[in-house]
């Protein structure tokens, strides 16, 4: 009987944390992706945007797929925001309601940090993307089949422009 008990007991506790590890990205997380996305598309172009994140034959699926992929970014960006404006906090939690705060009794300091922090790692990824595909997209006009053998690694070689992307991005990237 001990047994059960105790195994019930630890199912309820692993229970929010399943929820939380499969949850989707919030709405705000998924419309600040959808106005990135819409700036990739717009900054690179779309045959490169379609190359990038799409994954159908005709990849018409871009947008979405890359909504998808920039909302779970935008999550864990929010998350590590949160994590280091704690640490900031704890340093100096009076400097911190300076920095942070709004108004005379500086209000929402930690709010305001988040997302501070979480806009700028966006953008910051964002504009390592973009210019990643701006260089993979002019490597890749003098010869399309040669790119494709340089940076291609599934059969068709198919993936090769998003794999030049996410290689190039390091360099632009933060």
């Amino acid at each position: 009987m001990r047994k059960l008990i105790l195994v019930a007991f630890a199912a309820i506790l692993a229970l929010p944390a399943l929820a939380v590890a499969g949850s989707p990205p919030s709405p705000a997380d998924t419309a600040a992706a959808v106005k990135q996305c819409s700036s990739e598309r717009t900054a690179m172009g779309a045959a490169p945007f379609k190359l990038l994140y799409g994954t159908n034959a005709a990849r018409s699926n871009a947008f979405g797929k890359c909504v998808s992929k920039l909302a779970q970014q935008n999550e864990q960006d929010r998350s590590n925001a949160a994590a280091q404006c704690r640490t900031e906090r704890s340093a100096d939690a009076t400097a911190f309601a300076s920095k942070y705060g709004k108004g005379p009794k500086h209000a929402n300091a930690f709010g305001n940090c988040v997302s501070a922090k979480a806009k700028a790692a966006a953008a910051a990824r964002v504009q390592a993307t973009e210019n990643a595909a701006k260089s993979c997209w002019t490597e890749r006009k003098p010869d399309p089949a040669a790119f494709k053998a340089k940076y291609g690694t599934n059969a068709d070689k198919s993936n090769a422009f998003g794999k030049c992307v996410s290689g190039k991005v390091k360099q632009f990237g933060p």
